[in-house]
């Protein structure tokens, strides 16, 4: 007998990738937890007799001969398995998306690469199998690959995703039907928490980037809450958001990051947990720490989860050339033609006066303008960037402010220039070296 499984409270990544496993293995029951997350337990309600699915008490433990295990590599997220974890004549299949972390399952054969989601994975060996899907086999496989990546926006969504996305789309996934599992309705409790996390939102910086700690203490039962910490995190405005909810039983601690630098799965690894670059989760038992003791190590492993990503210093250009205020137009354009730029800071001493570019050159109508002082058609309002900000807070602030330049600027000096060339650079290695 062949199954495959999958990780407690199952979301939608998890469910479509064992689906996913008994397509490509007709011969495979899929095995989900009894407990699945709210979106997937409605959507199993209605759909679970489309698929070959059972739950953990109806497996014949006794017959199963192979088990492959999707989105986790770890054997206490399974639900029930325990009897298979001694078998030594037990073959093992895994394929996962997770990282962060090694988990305690030895598989003869191994699927795991950093990638936006699980299902991805499982795609790609349909299509090089040539495989036809009909539209409710895809829809599912479609809601847990946007899911997992977003809708295709988190940092960790690959070209792999997309490609994925594209052949369920080929295969007539239904967009509607995802969209309503994806943003199911909010319930007023749900909305009491988003509006509770509105309140106590504690917000501190490390490294640079805004970071947002909720601690919530729950009276009943509330549905869904990753998708309000997601929404959450939005609406707070920070690079990453972590909320711990407490119970009578579990502290329950989920995070969410909206940058690169930033990996909440490696995190969630710390407390038993697990999720990929953008979204994690752990529980831990009430009573084995605090929601305080929690908050400290996360910040600490803020403070230490530096990332090998370039940061501004690692790309601006640099020497920066200026010019003073008293500069002619004509001077300006022949140092942007004999240096091969595009913009030229206005400076007097160690104060920046404003920034002369290539747009500004276009103005000129009349000849005698061409000997006018570069102050009378330079920029003045300079937007600055710090040698600690991301290449993304760069194309951020660019994009938001219509600007090409910024400069760099360390204790009041300015020691470089980050330019949309440079940045285009670092994002798609246009230059080579």
């Amino acid at each position: 007998m062949l199954i495959a499984t999958t990780h407690k409270n199952t979301d939608f990544d998890a469910l479509a990738s064992v689906i996913a496993v008994t397509i490509l293995y007709p011969e495979c029951t899929g095995v989900i937890p009894k407990m699945t997350n709210k979106n997937v337990g409605q959507f199993l309600s209605t759909h679970k007799n489309a698929f070959n699915l059972i739950l953990p008490n109806e497996v014949k433990f006794d017959e199963v001969s192979k088990l492959i295990v999707v989105d986790t590599d770890q054997w206490h997220r399974l639900d029930r398995m325990e009897k298979l974890r001694q078998r030594e004549d037990l073959t093992i299949y895994l394929w996962d998306h997770h990282m962060a972390g090694r988990g305690d399952i030895k598989a003869d054969r191994l699927c795991k690469e950093r990638i936006g989601a699980t299902v991805s994975l499982l795609v790609r060996e349909m299509r090089k199998r040539k495989m036809s899907l009909n539209a409710l086999d895809s829809t599912v496989l479609l809601i847990g690959l946007y899911e997992d990546t977003g809708h295709l926006t988190y940092p960790s969504t690959t070209s792999e995703d997309a490609r994925a996305a594209a052949y369920l789309l080929d295969n007539e996934a239904d967009l509607n039907v995802a969209g309503f599992f994806l943003n199911p309705p909010y319930e007023e409790t749900q909305k009491d928490i988003l509006f509770e996390m509105m309140k106590k939102t504690e917000k501190t910086t490390i490294n640079g980037q805004a970071i947002g700690f909720n601690i919530i203490h729950l009276t009943q039962k509330v549905t869904n809450l990753a998708t309000i910490v997601s929404m959450y995190r939005k609406i707070a405005n920070v690079a990453a958001l972590f909320a711990i909810f407490i119970d009578d039983k579990r502290l329950t601690i989920i995070g969410r990051s909206g940058i690169e630098q930033i990996n909440i799965g490696q995190i969630m690894a710390m407390f038993g947990g697990g999720g990929h670059a953008g979204a994690g989760s752990a529980t831990v038992k009430n009573g084995k720490t605090t929601a305080a003791d929690i908050k400290e190590k996360i910040t600490c492993a803020l403070a230490q989860q530096k990332s090998e990503s370039p940061v501004v210093a690692d790309i601006m250009s640099f020497p920066v050339f200026t010019i003073s205020p008293e500069t002619t137009m004509r001077q300006a354009q022949n140092l942007m033609i004999e240096k091969n730029i595009r913009g030229i800071m206005v400076t007097c001493g160690d104060a920046i006066e404003g920034i002369i570019v290539g747009w500004d050159l276009k103005k000129l109508k009349k000849k005698n303008q061409w000997e006018s002082p570069v102050k009378a058609f330079m920029s003045r309002d300079i937007i600055t960037i710090s040698p600690t900000d991301s290449p993304t807070t760069a194309a951020r602030i660019m994009i938001e402010n219509d600007v090409g330049h910024l400069p760099v600027i360390q204790d009041k000096v300015m020691i470089g220039i980050v330019t949309r060339t440079d940045v285009l650079t670092y994002y798609y290695d246009l230059l080579p070296g």
